[in-house]
């Protein structure tokens, strides 16, 4: 069981954007306690693709009963289910029909086990510190050696993905399912640190950056000074910028 404290919370800023199309969420489970899912979606061009996401979340995580024993192959096939039945309602919204309402998406369940399940689709990140040293950050590469393997693309044309609306991998895409990553990690412990942020954040810091700023503060605090920095480096051309911070804390002894 775990030996920790959590501290967490969520963030977000417009930047220079007209409407935020951002959303982050924390969720609990009456029939999971002591579990935490974090939800991160961020939108293309309007908030629709991002609060389906939230939602349908939050309905499948209410659902999820763990049984005797923890199992991170279930954990991780709800985390798929949350990302895939999101993407059918999305593609059934009728303004789909006119403009792709297009989402990314980041996936993390923290166990009462000190046990993490993740799962991403397009480019939401999710990062593991421990103190200011960056365990784990998910990428794209998972996506583009899908692309080289099973879709038999030239892997220059795989790295392109993103300027392709064919291969563009994201909830509601009409051309193409979204291929969904996942992964787990166990062992988790005190002076471990779970991020979930979107595009607007990552590409203007270093991970290191990221790493420090959360370990050497309070998760609001961190939020505050990082959307600070972001609007300060993105001069006036800055996204939506969001986030969710999870810090695992020593218990009093």
């Amino acid at each position: 069981m775990r030996t920790y404290k959590i501290e967490a919370g969520t963030a977000q800023h417009i930047g220079n954007r007209p409407q935020q199309n951002d959303r982050v969420a924390l969720f609990t489970a009456a029939r999971a306690p002591g579990y935490v899912l974090a939800v991160l979606a961020d939108g293309n061009t309007s908030p629709i693709g991002p609060d389906q996401a939230l939602l349908t979340s939050k309905h499948l995580f209410d659902e999820f009963r763990v049984g005797d024993a923890p199992s991170l192959p279930r954990l991780a096939e709800l985390l798929r289910d949350i990302a895939q039945e999101a993407h059918a309602v999305i593609k059934m919204n009728p303004i789909a029909a006119v403009a792709e309402p297009h989402s990314a998406l980041a996936l993390l369940v923290l166990t009462p086990q000190a046990q993490l399940v993740w799962a991403h689709v397009g480019d939401a990140r999710i990062y593991h510190f421990r103190g200011e040293t960056c365990l784990m950050r998910t990428s794209d590469s998972d996506y583009v050696d899908h692309l080289v393997h099973h879709d038999q693309l030239p892997p220059d044309a795989a790295r392109k993905h993103r300027s392709s609306r064919l291969l563009n991998n994201a909830l509601g895409n009409s051309l193409k399912d979204p291929h969904v990553s996942t992964g787990t990690q166990q062992g988790l412990q005190a002076g471990d640190s779970l991020m979930l942020c979107s595009d607007g954040l990552w590409q203007l810091f270093r991970h290191e950056e990221l790493a420090a700023a959360v370990a050497r503060n309070t998760p609001r605090q961190a939020a505050e000074r990082l959307i600070a920095k972001a609007a300060e480096r993105a001069q006036g051309k800055g996204d939506n910028c969001s986030m969710a911070i999870i810090k695992l804390v020593a218990m009093a002894s």
